[in-house]
C-alpha cells in the first residue's frame, strides 16, 4: 500500500470511523434564503387536524410536525452538544400523532435526521407506537448499510437486529420536500415505507415497489407514492415556493388484511403554524402557546 493510501486510511479510521458515518455522494449548496430561515435558532411547528383510520373506523385526533436544524454527531448518530469539525447540520423532523380508539389512546412519534451538508439518505430514522396494549419501537442507522433495530410486544416481532441495503425511505421524503423538492425521487423504484405504517400494519421492514410522481393540485405542489403490492397510496401537498410548507397529506389503504376490506383514507390538514424556540418555552406561563397552535 502506498504511503498516501496508508495516510488516507489512517485518517478515515481515526477521524471518521469508516463504517460509522453515512456516505452521501454530493455536496449540497444551501442558499442564503435557506440559512436565514432554518439557521435562525428556532423550529417550525405545525399542528394538523387529523382524521385517522384505525380498526376499520375513522378517529379524530391531532398531528404535529416539528422541523428544526440541529448539529449531528456522526459516530453516535445523535444531536451534538457542541459544534465541532466532526459534526454536521441536519434538518430534523419530529412527527407526532395522537388519537383515541374506543377507551384507549394511541401516541405515535417518528423522527428523521436528514443531512444538510451533502445529498443522500437520512442519517437516522426512528419511530415508536404506544397504546394501552403495549409499545413498539424501530430505528434505522445509516452506516455501511441501513442498520435496523426493532422491538415489539407482539409475538414474532419481539427483538430484532438486521441490515438492509440502502434505498429510498418514505420517512425522509418529508425532509427532502422542505430542503429541495427537486431531489424527490420519481418513477418506478423501491422504497421502505414509513415506520409508522410498518408497525401499525405489522409489515416486514424492507423495500417495496413504489410509483412516485410529482404534480400540481390547485395552488399546491403534490407528491404521490403508490405501493401496488401494499394497495397503499400517500399524497403530500406542499407549497411550491420556499420554504415549501406542508399543508396537508392523505394515506389510503385497506382497513383490514382480506380482499373484502374497505379502503379508508387518513387525512391531516394544517391548523396552525409557529416559528419558535419551543425548548425554551417550558414554564407554566408558556402553556398559552399551545392555544396558538390549536392544541388542547
Amino acid at each position: 500500500m502506498c504511503q498516501i493510501s496508508k495516510i488516507a486510511l489512517l485518517f478515515c479510521i481515526l477521524c471518521f470511523g469508516c463504517d460509522k458515518i453515512p456516505d452521501p455522494p454530493k455536496d449540497r449548496k444551501l442558499s442564503t434564503e435557506f440559512k436565514e430561515y432554518w439557521f435562525d435558532g428556532t423550529a417550525e411547528i405545525t399542528s394538523y387536524t387529523l382524521t385517522q383510520a384505525r380498526y376499520g373506523e375513522m378517529r379524530e385526533g391531532t398531528a404535529v410536525k416539528i422541523f428544526v436544524k440541529e448539529d449531528f454527531s456522526p459516530e453516535e448518530q445523535v444531536k451534538a452538544n457542541e459544534v465541532s469539525e466532526r459534526t454536521f447540520p441536519v434538518l430534523k423532523l419530529n412527527s407526532t400523532k395522537n388519537f383515541i380508539t374506543g377507551i384507549y389512546p394511541y401516541s405515535i412519534m417518528e423522527s428523521s435526521f436528514f443531512p444538510l451538508h451533502k445529498e443522500g439518505h437520512a442519517t437516522k430514522v426512528s419511530a415508536s407506537v404506544q397504546e394501552w396494549c403495549g409499545q413498539q419501537f424501530i430505528q434505522l442507522n445509516n452506516r455501511t448499510n441501513f442498520e435496523m433495530n426493532s422491538h415489539s410486544y407482539f409475538e414474532g416481532e419481539a427483538d430484532k437486529q438486521f441490515n438492509l441495503p440502502k434505498t429510498h425511505l418514505e420517512n425522509e421524503i418529508w425532509n427532502i420536500i422542505r430542503i429541495n423538492p427537486a431531489e424527490l425521487p420519481e418513477g418506478e423504484l423501491e422504497m421502505i415505507p414509513s415506520f409508522e405504517y410498518l408497525q401499525l400494519q405489522h409489515r416486514e421492514a424492507k423495500a417495496y415497489k413504489v410509483s412516485a410522481k410529482k404534480s400540481k393540485k390547485d395552488s399546491l405542489a403534490l407528491y404521490a407514492l403508490n405501493y401496488p403490492d401494499l394497495n397503499r397510496t400517500i399524497k403530500i401537498y406542499y407549497q411550491p415556493a420556499f420554504p415549501f410548507e406542508i399543508e396537508k397529506w392523505e394515506e389510503t389503504m385497506p382497513s383490514g388484511n382480506n380482499e373484502n376490506s374497505k379502503m379508508l383514507t387518513t387525512k391531516a390538514v394544517k391548523n396552525k403554524r409557529l416559528k419558535i424556540d419551543y425548548w425554551n418555552k417550558n414554564a407554566l406561563n408558556n402553556v398559552s402557546l399551545r392555544e396558538k397552535l390549536g392544541l388542547k
